[in-house]
């Protein structure tokens, strides 16, 4: 039996979007469930589109999602002249033929196809013509000639059966007028030298298949197997485009997803196995198979993310979620000084509470992490003369404490409640204004013992409340 092989292969004319993430994490845990190997190809061959930095962005993407392709990347333009000479091969075999229609005359044909509300199908008509007839002024492109008899069944693998009308796929274009390969003609090709067993994509690539079978059956070459995963909506059913928001990894890398949780929300984005909703990579590997792939189109739901990644906050490893912590706030906010870190990692079981993102935990962590308290302007109107009081008595109190801990903060806490004759809010929240700027944020005890005693003595005798 054959080595598995599978590819992703994006085309550089933008940013990488989550669906293709997906098509690519599917085809990659396919390829590991089978000891196989996965291949990346760029499809670079739309010159004036293709960039450099998107194919490094994709390239950046996978690597951030976990996704490694074996061997160098191959380059799609690097093999036009493969492409070429199959087209060349399928013109002298017969399986091919030079059209010298117009442009205009093109266009007449969809335009009549358009007033007739009906698919516009190329009329054929250089088919059966001789070369004796072409006109000298036109330069040829080079036509796939289709089968116009009889059905092809495509045995996919996701979708099961699907049958069509030979007559229904046009006479498509293999070679541009320019001596340029078209995607089906170009796709085909590197499959079959690529040795590709499975080709797993999106299933808006159906007709391209049913042409891309017809050349590999012209060319008398070995037929991989196709599997055809449903698109991927909005939650409003329809179809994530680029330009929808959340649609490329740096959309949720930015806002603090973390590449595992986002990894295993989208393995599970039409795919499931039994109940079962978290997985480890090597889980993921392990239990994969076309036969999970749902036929329906699925919902991107932004909640169901987040709520992924809270769990993935929750359960990971603290020193792994400090590294993660670390690495966001340098690309994206400020990056934490070194005299803030060991408070900010001692701190992380408290901060993590709530936070479905790094940036949540980024923003429970700010009162640490700044040298000056930057006050809510509403919040600090709230300090008034008894709230001053309370603040001061506490900051008198502390002399006496060594070691800060809720057992030795609680008795001094209860005492100004009772000397002040207010309720825990009524010392807690002046105290928390103090030392963090807002009256939102983690519990009082745990301000305080994140801050250590020279902290907390600084910020309550800050002068702008007093």
């Amino acid at each position: 039996m054959k080595k598995v092989a599978t590819r992703f292969a994006p085309s550089p004319t933008g940013p990488l979007h989550i669906g293709g993430v997906r098509t690519a994490l599917f085809n990659w845990l396919y390829s590991k469930n089978k000891g196989g190997s996965f291949f990346l190809r760029i499809e670079d061959t739309d010159k004036e589109r293709s960039k450099d930095e998107y194919k490094d962005q994709i390239i950046k993407s996978l690597r951030w999602i976990g996704i490694e392709n074996d061997g160098d990347e191959y380059i799609q333009s690097k093999k036009i002249n493969d492409h070429i000479n199959v087209a060349n091969e399928l013109l002298k075999n017969g399986h091919a033929y030079k059209c010298y229609c117009s442009s205009e005359e093109i266009e007449e044909q969809k335009k009549r196809a358009k007033q007739k509300k009906i698919p516009y199908i190329y009329d054929r008509k250089w088919r059966d013509k001789k070369e004796t007839d072409a006109p000298k002024d036109i330069k040829p492109v080079i036509r796939f000639k289709s089968k116009i008899d009889g059905t092809t069944v495509l045995k996919d693998l996701v979708q099961g059966s699907i049958e069509i009308d030979n007559n229904t796929i046009e006479d498509f274009i293999i070679l541009r007028n320019d001596g340029s390969p078209t995607y089906n003609l170009s796709a085909s090709v590197d499959d079959h030298q690529m040795k590709m067993t499975h080709i797993i994509r999106g299933d808006d690539h159906k007709i391209n298949t049913f042409k891309q079978i017809q050349i590999y059956q012209a060319m008398k070459w070995e037929l991989p197997s196709f599997a055809h995963i449903p698109l991927i909506h909005t939650i409003e059913g329809k179809k994530l485009s680029k330009r929808d928001k959340a649609s490329t990894l740096d959309d949720y890398s930015k806002i603090g997803i973390m590449p595992d949780a986002l990894r295993n929300y989208l393995l599970r984005l039409g795919w499931s196995y039994k109940d079962k909703e978290i997985f480890t990579l090597d889980e993921s590997i392990k239990h994969f198979n076309l036969e999970g792939i749902g036929k329906s189109p699925s919902k991107l739901d932004m909640s169901r993310i987040l709520s992924m990644n809270e769990h993935y906050i929750k359960n990971i490893n603290e020193n792994d979620l400090f590294n993660q912590l670390t690495e966001y706030c340098k690309l994206y906010k400020s990056e934490i000084k070194p005299d803030k870190k060991d408070k900010i990692k001692k701190s992380l079981t408290f901060l993590k509470n709530k936070a479905k993102t790094l940036e949540d935990i980024f923003n429970n962590g700010q009162y640490i992490m700044v040298d000056e308290v930057n006050f809510n302007q509403d919040d600090i109107k709230l300090i008034d003369d008894k709230a001053k009081k309370v603040i001061s008595d506490f900051n008198i109190q502390l002399g006496s404490v060594d070691k800060f801990s809720k057992v030795t903060l609680e008795p001094i806490v209860n005492e100004l409640i009772k000397s002040n004759y207010t309720n825990f809010k009524g010392v807690g929240q002046p105290l928390r204004i103090a030392l963090t700027g807002s009256k939102f944020g983690p519990g009082i005890y745990d301000i305080i013992i994140s801050l250590g005693k020279e902290e907390v003595k600084k910020r309550l005798t800050n002068k702008k409340f007093f």
